[in-house]
């Protein structure tokens, strides 16, 4: 990995959503309560709720639940869903630094995206929300059965990011996406994966404060 002092350019950067500029977990945690005990389940305290910070919700409701009818976890997410869309994802607070690194990133020249497990209606509110969506040329979001790395796949069969792109994120499924698909990896600890866990990823970058960002100002490949 590189010192947090070099700097380095890519032709692309890619921002995970949940972890990396805002932190979720009010809405995200109170959402999925609405939806477990709407279905009759336990509600779950904080602790429990972070690991479902980052990870498809198919996957999470599923291995909470363990249930293998499809349609009740569909079900599930629907409820969640209702309760997220209406005031969930208000309830999202941004980190100090992002909107700062964010803009100077944006009006250095370098070409911003977002790449986010959530919906991407929901996506585009938050980043509404925060005054930070003219800055991204694309919002692309997940749905259920849609793995992150596949979504990164089809942004680059679609020509959008290349193996001189980045993707910045805070959890062990950025890491893996970026990788699978021929791109650099850089890892942020203000969000919700821990050093052990982005570091056994071997990412180019780990960050630790938002300021680091501005190590990738600029367009030129490395």
């Amino acid at each position: 990995m590189t010192s947090p002092y070099d700097t380095i350019s890519y032709d692309f950067i890619l921002f995970d959503l949940d972890g990396t500029i805002s932190d979720p977990i009010e809405g995200i945690g109170r959402s999925i309560n609405y939806a477990l005990e709407h279905f009759g389940y336990a509600p779950l305290d904080r602790a429990a709720q972070v690991p479902w910070i980052g990870p498809p919700l198919f996957h999470s409701f599923k291995a909470h639940t363990g249930v293998e009818d499809e349609a009740h976890i569909k079900a599930l997410i629907a409820k969640y869903r209702e309760r997220y869309g209406d005031v969930g994802y208000a309830e999202n607070t941004i980190y100090p630094g992002i909107a700062e690194a964010v803009t100077a990133l944006a009006d250095s020249g370098v070409p911003l995206g977002l790449c986010t497990s959530k919906r991407a209606d929901f996506a585009e509110r938050i980043l509404e929300l925060f005054g930070l969506r003219q800055h991204f040329r694309f919002v692309d979001g997940g749905d259920i059965h849609i793995e992150k790395w596949e979504q990164m796949a089809r942004l680059r069969e679609r020509g959008l990011v290349s193996t001189r792109s980045l993707m910045i994120g805070d959890r062990e499924f950025d890491m893996i996406a970026a990788h699978r698909n021929g791109l650099s990896a850089a890892g942020v600890l203000w969000g919700y994966g821990s050093r052990e866990e982005l570091s056994a990823h071997q990412p180019a970058h780990l960050l630790t404060q938002p300021a680091e960002l501005m190590r990738f100002a600029g367009t030129s490949s490395p």
